[in-house]
């Protein structure tokens, strides 16, 4: 992407809403993420962040029920060890992208926002989200495992104690609970929850470019060694937990569970 255009890619769209690019998630039923949409996300996120004048980011789901509900599990069927590492580092990637993004990101958090879907809304700078939607790490009880930058990060900003629970239990909790450890900032009604967060992005947008940036970095204290160490776990903890049993046990009960939901 060259600039602010309005288009379809293969499981997002974006929309540049008077100069607050819109990124919507669509891969119904669950807007799950596949290899193509991480990785399109990643490169979408760097690019941005190398224009001149990089935009606001509002990053959404497509309906009602779900903001992201994380990995697309079934593409780890039959799956061999690289693809998994490949698919990690396509992950790792995109969370690279946005800690280092230097422009205001907004997630506008429709519904479930679960695994995947709630690492990526750790890294925005501000979280609004509607009366209904869930959150969580239930990767443990699915068997798998998220991300090392995800979990670093959500010990940052959640507090060590309460990431600590939510990881380790794999509970999903709701949006009182969100705005209490600090992961939502914003209750927002489902009808004006985008366009508030389009206002959200665009007042933080008219902070001076230069000063948010700075600020960002600071916060953000983003270290090139530091993540290829949180790459390098998040490696090794997959190696470990692809071939075991009973974690493929977890994953396989999960995706038929799935299936039998009418889920895919």
């Amino acid at each position: 992407m060259t600039g602010l255009e309005t288009r379809q890619a293969a499981g997002f769209t974006t929309v540049d809403r008077a100069g607050v690019l819109v990124v919507t998630v669509d891969r119904p039923p669950a807007n799950a993420l596949s290899r193509p949409v991480i990785r399109d996300l990643a490169i979408l996120f760097a690019e941005l962040g190398e224009m001149r004048e990089a935009p606001p980011v509002v990053l959404t789901g497509q309906g009602e029920r779900f903001f992201c509900a994380g990995g697309d599990i079934r593409e780890l069927e039959g799956a061999a060890q690289e693809e998994l590492d490949a698919r990690m580092r396509e992950f790792h990637a995109l969370l690279v992208a946005m800690d280092r993004y230097p422009r205001p990101v907004i997630g506008a958090i429709n519904g479930h926002c679960v695994g995947g879907g709630m690492e990526i809304a750790l890294f925005a700078d501000t979280v609004l989200a509607v009366q209904g939607a869930r959150f969580g790490f239930p990767e443990i009880n699915h068997g798998l495992l998220p991300a090392d930058k995800g979990i670093q990060r959500a010990t940052r900003l959640l507090g060590a104690r309460a990431a600590r629970n939510l990881l380790l239990s794999g509970e999903l909790f709701d949006v009182e609970r969100a705005l209490e450890i600090g992961l939502v900032d914003v209750l927002a009604d489902p009808a004006e929850l985008v366009d508030a967060a389009v206002a959200s992005a665009r007042l933080a947008g008219a902070k001076a470019p230069v000063l948010y940036g700075a600020l960002k970095r600071s916060l953000n204290d983003p270290d090139d060694a530091r993540d290829e160490t949180s790459l390098q776990r998040t490696l090794a903890s997959a190696a470990d937990y692809f071939d075991d049993p009973v974690a493929r046990g977890l994953r396989d009960s999960w995706n038929g569970s799935r299936s039998r939901g009418g889920k895919g």
